[in-house]
């Protein structure tokens, strides 16, 4: 049975659950500020997951509270960032002969994340970091999607792009106030991208077929993101398209997403589902020589405390309230199409 969305949407109501972070936010501002802090960027700007500057500095984003990240910490890493021996994304060994592929370069939703994150400091990424810009355009694939595996990029007889490679360029392109015309050719196709994959669909192509198994997880919330994916993240960000260039979305694209959302949540509060940052491996400096080798996953309070399973969370309640409200403008304004 097909549901009236914009009735279900306006039937949720407006919650404001209340985080008990302040501790936990305090420690990691603490850290930022300190000199351990400003070594581990010269070691590494992003290395290792979870417990270095760049996750700190991203779980402070996602909750809103970028402005009281210390100032010489964003310096430093805006420096680390331009310091980086590669500032393309090899596909090909004879791209960057010699490079560390985990240290030398980054990757798509790497620099997408820190772009959002630098800019909520009040840094002008594109003037501090311009090479940035130009990555996300070179890269963007033919149906709108990147991918942070190379690989794919060598494929020609499909396009395997992936969610979790453009949800934050996307996210990145959609912030500032100059819209050049590349700007908006790569974020109309981006947006087409999430729409052809109705926020939820892995990739449908044979190399990156893993994706849809892993979609099915997206459908659970969790937090931090990071550069990980979830149904309301992909939401949010169409949303935010659609009121930034006036574009229509179709009501396919996102009405299992918002049916899903009001069953789940019927009380307007995101309670988190999963860890996104569980499984994952790093890679950290160990011993006098500084060798680099692939180690278990270390956390931080701030990280631990605002990803409890089964909590509400603040910061994605907040989301999906402005994402509904911008939603049921978007249904008055008749640009939720058939």
């Amino acid at each position: 049975m097909t549901i009236d969305l914009r009735q279900a949407l306006a039937g949720v109501p407006e919650a404001q659950p209340a985080d008990d972070l302040e501790a936990a936010i305090a420690d990691s501002v603490a850290y930022l500020g300190s000199d351990a802090a400003l070594r581990s960027i010269e070691t590494d700007t992003y290395w290792p997951k979870w417990h270095s500057p760049w996750w700190h500095m991203l779980a402070l984003h996602e909750l809103g509270e970028a402005r009281r990240i210390p100032g010489r910490v964003v310096t430093a890493m805006v420096d680390g960032l331009n310091a980086l021996p590669f500032k393309i994304f090899p596909i090909g060994p004879d791209e960057a002969p010699g490079a560390d592929r985990w240290r030398d370069s980054t990757c798509h939703c790497a620099l997408g994340n820190i772009y959002q994150a630098l800019t909520a400091c009040g840094v002008d990424v594109d003037a501090a970091l311009p090479w940035i810009r130009p990555w996300f355009l070179r890269y963007q694939m033919a149906d709108g999607g990147l991918n942070c595996d190379e690989t794919a990029y060598l494929v020609e007889d499909e396009c395997p792009s992936s969610m979790v490679g453009t949800i934050a360029p996307f996210e990145a392109m959609l912030l500032g106030s100059t819209w050049t015309e590349d700007r908006r050719a790569f974020l109309d196709r981006a947006a087409g991208f999430l729409i052809a994959r109705e926020l939820r669909l892995g990739s449908p192509s044979v190399h990156n077929a893993v994706e849809r198994t892993v979609a099915t997880i997206w459908l659970r919330p969790c937090f931090p993101r990071f550069y990980f994916y979830d149904v309301l993240r992909g939401l949010a960000a169409l949303v935010r398209w659609a009121e930034r260039t006036d574009g229509p979305i179709p009501r396919r694209a996102v009405a299992r997403v918002i049916e899903h959302l009001v069953a789940e949540f019927p009380d307007g509060a995101i309670r988190l589902e999963r860890h996104g940052t569980a499984s994952c491996p790093t890679t950290r400096a160990e011993g006098a020589d500084g060798t680099w080798v692939r180690v278990p996953t270390t956390s931080f309070p701030l990280l631990d405390t605002a990803s409890v399973l089964g909590k509400p969370c603040a910061a994605s309640t907040r989301q999906w309230s402005a994402t509904r409200r911008g939603l049921l403008a978007l249904f008055d304004a008749g640009r939720i199409i058939d």
